[in-house]
């Protein structure tokens, strides 16, 4: 969140600089404002109290930082990613698989994890958001506009910290709007952690509260803060969270949280009571942000570069309408890549309900992916699992579409087919992507997120920036120019699984050659087709009518189908396929079912796989499923595309155990606080 902070002027850059001295613990107390002032000074005028706030946003990871040095497990430490180089210890830096293989302890972070340990960075912005709030009166040229401004972002901040704790902590210690004393006895700084329930009700409290303040928009030159719709955005998120089975009573529930009690007073930390009415209360945080007006799918125009839809869909009779109310008319490929490649601008992007401009995705995740040969580390793998989640063209699974339009194996051919008929004939060319003749046929006709996505043996890095390394074709077969061993013998740089996230690419990013540049990127840290998703979620997970109350507006919600298929087809249309059919409307399970399978596919590698999984209690299932792709070992067609469980210790020791549902709180603050519980699991 470094892109909320806006300093005024040099001097109070200074000033906030000033603000990162280091400390151990919540306890952290500002000693000093600069080398010259004392922390009242950084409230002695309108200037210095909002460089000091913006000074605390500074403190928060780029959100982007999911994968290399990652402040957050990430999509390495789900089943949608993976890194063949881990090392261990002091030499790993994807921290996502230290996670995935159970390396992660209490004790784990020290000084060569520190990203991952974020428990006490969040609250020091946590003090000194409660030192602004304690403040704000003190500025005689501070106007009440002014003051209100301030007070929201500095809720929204706070709130955010606390946010950060709750998804990746668990509950965390409220402090409230308390500015811890100093030189007090330690029995004073002892406290215990808030129930998840507890947590949740005052994380969306603060967040309604920094919503009646915050602006709708906050225009070009300032993209990246936070505004009403970010705020209302995170409470949406937080509220399907809350009413997800992992966290809402029942099975699930009794199973992960069932005998961890707070030992101050014997409590659940989470709930064992299941309340039907928190998916009404999710629905209705959507549906506000819906009825905001402010956003929508974003979308491209289709041209006659835009493949045309597939034939003979029945399922769907309005699949064929033009776009939102069917599919024709957006060029699909272009609506969904042009997002996350900066093609898209992100400061007027109605998709983006809050996203924030980055050089991360460009020098590390697009560096990670990119093929060797083109200066990459071409190690950022997709796992098979997600390759197989992706949709045919026309909407059908790639087990119903087998024989047909989808091709693996010799037995998929017709009667005297033989291996080298599962490759394709001629190359194409369809919204500015190219591919070409001779791709193992399992890659094509698939739906326009998996080429927008993925890359995969024989597919073309454009790089069209570099007047003299481009429109390269990846070649990940063993010894071959990007494969295993094609760099150097013993380089990790080749994709383990054959598949490599595609999704922040832009045609002209190049690392090598003449004219070699990348195009400037905007991460989402939320899209409107998160919000659209989560309102069928939380509607279709609803047996009865609930009236809810969200701020001051009430809302009336039940699982009505029509609502249902109004935002779920959107977001399926926008992807160029078919919605749901009548059949599948009828069915709650089988929403279910195509609602964690579009999630899969359309927020992959965006942070959101690691959580959803969670929440609804299929971790332990879905990470038990053996991590496949194809043979890295194979020097030949028929050798490669085989599919294979990587002989990796990385793989090798991966764990799946409850207590990897949360990172451990770390020991060196279980020691300071007596009544500070662990996270279940962990010793």
């Amino acid at each position: 969140m470094n892109n909320i902070k806006k300093p005024t002027a040099v001097a109070a850059v200074t000033l906030v600089c000033a603000m990162m001295i280091s400390c151990t613990d919540y306890l952290n107390i500002d000693k000093y404002f600069d080398d010259e002032f004392n922390i009242d000074s950084a409230f002695v005028n309108a200037r210095y109290i909002e460089a000091y706030m913006w000074g605390a946003a500074a403190m928060f990871p780029d959100e982007a930082q999911t994968v290399r040095y990652g402040y957050t497990p990430g999509p390495m430490a789900a089943d949608e990613g993976f890194n063949g180089l881990t090392g261990g210890g002091s030499s790993n830096v994807y921290y996502g698989m230290d996670f995935a293989t159970g390396r992660i302890t209490p004790d784990f972070y020290g000084d060569s994890n520190p990203n991952l340990n974020q428990w006490n960075n969040y609250y020091k912005i946590i003090r000194k958001t409660n030192n602004v709030l304690m403040n704000l009166d003190m500025p005689k040229d501070l106007t009440t506009s002014d003051r209100l401004r301030i007070e929201g972002y500095t809720r929204f901040i706070r709130a955010y910290a606390y946010y950060n704790l709750l998804v990746d902590y668990g509950p965390p210690i409220l402090l409230g709007d308390e500015v811890v004393n100093t030189n007090e006895s330690l029995e004073y700084y002892d406290r215990p952690r808030a129930t998840y329930d507890e947590a949740m009700e005052y994380v969306c409290s603060e967040l309604e509260k920094a919503a009646e303040l915050l602006p709708e928009d906050v225009g070009i030159m300032n993209f990246g803060r936070p505004t009403k719709g970010a705020a209302y955005g995170l409470i949406a998120r937080l509220r399907l969270i809350h009413a997800s089975p992992l966290y809402n009573g029942g099975n699930v529930a009794n199973s992960y949280f069932g005998s961890w009690k707070r030992s101050t007073d014997n409590v659940h930390y989470v709930s064992q009571q299941y309340d039907e009415s928190r998916w009404a209360l999710a629905a209705a945080a959507a549906k506000r942000v819906m009825e905001m007006g402010r956003y929508e799918l974003y979308t491209v125009k289709a041209d006659e570069h835009t493949p045309h839809l597939p034939e003979g869909v029945v399922t769907d009779p309005d699949f064929y309408a033009t776009y939102p109310n069917g599919a024709a008319g957006v060029d699909a490929f272009r609506s969904y890549s042009d997002i996350f490649t900066g093609e898209a601008v992100s400061a007027i992007n109605k998709e983006l309900v809050w996203a924030r401009n980055t050089g991360y995705l460009n020098e590390f995740i697009n560096k990670g992916s990119f093929p060797p040969s083109l200066n990459g580390w071409g190690r950022f793998s997709v796992t098979q699992k997600i390759v197989d989640a992706y949709l045919m063209a026309d909407g059908r699974t790639r087990e119903e579409a087998r024989g047909d339009i989808y091709f693996e194996s010799v037995a998929d051919l017709p009667e005297g087919g033989t291996f080298d008929d599962l490759f394709t004939e001629q190359s194409k060319s369809f919204s500015g992507y190219p591919m070409n003749a001779g791709v193992y046929k399992m890659y094509d006709n698939r739906e326009m997120r998996f080429y927008a996505s993925v890359g995969f043996n024989e597919a073309i890095w454009q790089a069209l920036s570099s007047t003299t390394n481009n429109m390269h074709t990846a070649k990940y077969y063993y010894q071959d120019v990007d494969g295993r061993g094609g760099v150097t013998a013993t380089s990790p740089n080749y994709p383990i699984t054959g598949y490599v996230i595609k999704k922040y690419n832009h045609p002209y990013d190049a690392f090598l050659g003449t004219g070699a540049r990348q195009i400037p990127k905007a991460y989402p840290i939320i899209r409107y087709a998160e919000i659209l998703l989560s309102y069928a979620e939380a509607l279709n997970n609803l047996t009865g009518s609930y009236t809810v109350q969200l701020g001051s507006e009430s809302y009336t919600v039940s699982r009505d189908t029509e609502e249902i298929k109004g935002s779920f087809n959107r977001v399926r249309y926008r992807a160029g396929l078919p919605g749901l059919s009548a059949a599948q409307l009828s069915d709650p399970v089988v929403v279910q079912q195509q609602i964690e399978r579009e999630r899969m596919v359309e927020f992959l590698w965006e942070n959101r796989r690691f959580y959803d999984v969670r929440r609804w209690g299929i971790y332990e299932e879905s990470e038990r499923e053996p991590i496949r792709g194809m043979n890295p070992d194979g020097a030949d067609r028929e050798s490669y595309y085989r599919r294979t469980i990587p002989a990796t210790s990385s793989y090798l020791s991966r764990v799946v155990d409850k207590k990897l549902n949360w990172l451990p709180i770390p020991r060196s603050e279980l020691r300071r606080l007596p009544s500070l519980d662990q996270n279940p699991g962990y010793n």
